[in-house]
This record gives structure tokens, sequence and C-alpha cells, in this order.
């Protein structure tokens, strides 16, 4: 009686470990099969912004990160619109989303103000530290990191020069409500001033402010410059209506700008800098970083994009290097 009682003890015992066993199995499975809830909040539709986006999720994909599979967007576009951006970013903290994606300054300054806790990798965005959304660049300390599309906004004002070598004025249309595009132009009045050009300037606050303010600069200027700002990438048609009829060319601060009418820039690839944060995203899901620890990245490299249409149209003389540069830039694609 006493043995058959032993043995039934230790029969209920390995049926409890073997029990056990399979649970942790079933735990450590769920785990690898998790879904990965992943929130997009994007400023305003245009071409720079939206190659950003695709990139992210291709960036994502090419560590493992596939929706359908493991992961799970919620892409919501904002329209240009603040009360917007606050709901979005309040649905992401209610959805307990893993992390967020956020293109473009202001929409990562209001996620940013909505949680501490959630993980948020930005991108389309200039300076961090300047919109007060880390305590340092290559340390972050809070809960934001991502990319950088600060452009080389020196050699873009001497690509103006080179283009239009008789210039003397040149005058500059951009948000002023927009710390980045700020922080442009007061890197480009200081390239300007060092080329002997002078400025003038023309500030807007939304799409419905763009031909006036570019009326304003009619027979004053000799070139206009427009940053990477989210105002007049949205609508670069509105400022063209009126550069174009008074002949005044464009130089901008990104590609998207240019192919939408403006004549050359030297900038970065928004669908390769979408894909870098796509690729920091991987590691803080993945475990491996934490956005405090993770210095925002940059990219190294520029590519001139001329809008040959316009060059034409607007009878301009591209020197035969940069003609070169830009070919061999599209050969590289």
């Amino acid at each position: 009686m006493k043995k058959s009682w032993k043995a039934a003890a230790a029969l209920a015992m390995i049926a409890v470990m073997l029990g056990a066993a399979g649970c942790g199995g079933d735990t450590k499975q769920s785990g690898k099969d998790k879904t990965y809830q992943v929130g997009v909040l994007q400023l305003v539709e245009h071409p720079a912004l939206d190659a950003a986006n695709k990139g992210f999720v291709d960036g994502l994909k090419s560590k493992g990160f596939e929706e359908g599979k493991n992961i799970k967007f919620d892409k919501q576009n904002a329209q240009g619109d603040q009360s917007n951006l606050q709901t979005i970013a309040q649905r992401f903290v209610s959805n307990k989303v893993d992390l967020v994606c956020t293109i473009a300054t202001p929409a990562a300054q209001t996620m940013a103000n909505a949680t501490k806790e959630i993980p948020i990798v930005g991108t389309a965005i200039t300076d961090y530290k300047v919109a007060k959304l880390v305590k340092d660049n290559n340390q972050p300390g809070t809960n934001v990191t991502g990319t950088t599309d600060m452009n080389p906004v020196e050699a873009q004002i001497d690509l103006l020069v080179k283009i239009m070598p008789k210039a003397k004025t040149v005058g500059f249309i951009y948000n002023s409500s927009e710390v980045n595009s700020q922080l442009q132009i007061e890197l480009a009045k200081k390239a300007a001033a060092a080329r002997g050009l002078k400025t003038v300037e023309a500030t807007v606050s939304s799409v419905n402010d763009i031909q006036q303010a570019a009326q304003s600069l009619v027979g004053k200027v000799d070139a206009l410059y427009v940053p990477t700002d989210n105002v007049l990438a949205s609508a670069m048609p509105n400022l063209i209506k009126i550069t174009d009829e008074a002949k005044i060319p464009v130089f901008c601060g990104e590609a998207g700008m240019t192919k939408a009418g403006g004549v050359a820039t030297l900038g970065i690839d928004y669908y390769k800098l979408g894909f870098q944060t796509g690729e920091m995203a991987a590691d803080i899901l993945s475990g491996k970083s934490k956005p405090q620890n993770m210095a925002i990245q940059s990219q190294k490299t520029f590519t001139v994009t001329l809008n040959e249409a316009q060059i034409k149209k607007l009878g301009l003389t591209v020197p035969d290097d940069i003609l070169k540069e830009a070919k061999g830039a599209k050969g590289a694609k």
C-alpha cells in the first residue's frame, strides 16, 4: 500500500513536470509568434514623407519584421492638422502599440508629448535637440530616436550660385512655425552672405499663404531657395504658379520638391532615410537597443537632382560637372 502510494506520487510529480515543460514550450512559441503593433504617424502627404514611410516598412521587413507575419501597422496621416495629430497620438497610446514611427517634426513632437513610455523612432526631422525631442543627438536620453534629414544647406547654396552665377539676391520662403525650417533658413542666410548674396524672406503658416508670399518676392529676387518645409512641399504647384510667371528659378531642399517644379537640389534620398529608420526600429523591437541610447543617424551621401524641363523653360544653363554628377546619380539607382 505504501509502495503504491509512493509510485502514484512519483507518477503525479512526473505529470506535473511534463505539464510545466509543455507550458514553457508554449510560452516560448507564443513569444516567437508575437505580432507587434506599430503605429505610423505622418504629418501630411507629399513625395518625401511618402517615400520615408515606404522605406520604414521595407527597412523593418529587411530585418524580419513583415506585415501579415509578425507585425501589424496602423498607418495614419494627419493631413497637416494639429488636432488630428493629437487624436492619433492618443489613439496609439490607448491601444498600447509597441512602437511608433513619426514622420516629420510636428508628428514627433505631438507623439512625444503624449507618451514617455512607448518607443518612438522619427524620420524626416532635421534636428531632434532643437525640436526638444532629445537631450542630446548622440545620446537621446528619452524614448525618442531616429534619423535626421539635415541637408547640406551650404552646398545647396553653392549649387544655386553655380547654376546662376549672376544672381545677386535670393529669396527664402518657409513656414515660420516649424523649428527645423527656421534652422535651415539660418544656415542658408549665413551661406548666402558668405558668397556675397543679399537675401529677402517671406514666411507662411499654411498652404493658403504660399501664393501671397511668393508674389511679395516678385521683382525683388533673382532666385528662390525653399528648405525641406512640409507646408511648401505639400503644395509646390501653388508656389510654382507664381514663380514660373515671374521667371524665378526655385532651388529646393529635396528631390520631391524639385520634381514638383523646382530646378535643382543636392539632397538626401527619403526612401533610404526611412529604410534606415526601419532598421533602427527593428533593433528596438528585438530588444537589441533602447531609444535612450541610440544616437540620431544621418545619411552620408547626397544626390544631385535636376528638373530638366524647368531648367529649359527658364532658360538656365547647367555646368557640365553638375550635369555629370546628376547623370551619375541616376545611373547608380
